[in-house]
């Protein structure tokens, strides 16, 4: 389980064991300096940032369960850089080079997510009310984790998690894309096919 923080609050106590590379409670440091470390979960130090606590706290979200950098795909098959935020109500999508809000999509909206079985780092966030979300973290497990607890937590119903080594989805409202995955000698071979 990860660790989150209030947003403008404290963060909440470590859970995991892995504390000590992430910056988890050290004996040999004052209360006051353990506080003001980042939460795992949290690898951008949000509060940090004013820019990203005005987005959530005009959105009205509370907890952030996942923050990080991520590489999201257009549908014409571009890599663009954002920020990937993850809250007890809604995922974010924030261009860092503008600090502006690129998309806002509540957690009741998203289907399932679809990743591979194998050790590449995308995962497509299916939603069926509007264009589908690929993108790519080296945090990929941990997102998919953040995606459960918080949709447990708003809707008492378990987020459908779909490992399979091909997967379409709707790369915009009128693109369907399929993902292959394949493991080759030395990794795994990513090929993204418009259908």
């Amino acid at each position: 389980m990860s660790r989150r923080f209030q947003i403008g609050g404290d963060p909440t106590p470590p859970t995991t064991q892995d504390d000590d590379v992430h910056g988890g409670d050290d004996p040999s440091q004052p209360d006051d300096v353990q506080d003001k470390l980042p939460c795992k979960g949290d690898h951008l130090n949000v509060p940090s940032h004013p820019y990203l606590t005005k987005i959530l706290h005009k959105q009205g979200d509370q907890q952030v369960l996942f923050a990080d950098k991520v590489l999201k795909f257009t549908g014409s098959g571009k890599m663009k850089t954002r920020i990937l935020l993850i809250t007890d109500f809604a995922m974010y999508i924030v261009d860092p080079e503008t600090d502006s809000l690129k998309r806002r999509i509540a957690l009741a909206a998203v289907e399932k997510i679809c990743l591979s079985k194998l050790s590449d780092n995308f995962l497509a966030v299916i939603i069926p009310t509007e264009y589908d979300l690929l993108i790519a973290s080296a945090r990929k497990s941990e997102i998919v984790a953040a995606f459960v607890e918080a949709t447990r937590k708003a809707s008492d119903y378990e987020l459908e998690v779909v490992c399979s080594n091909r997967f379409e989805y709707n790369a915009a409202s009128d693109l369907v894309k399929e993902i292959e995955f394949e493991e080759v000698e030395g990794g795994v071979k990513t090929r993204i096919i418009r259908q």
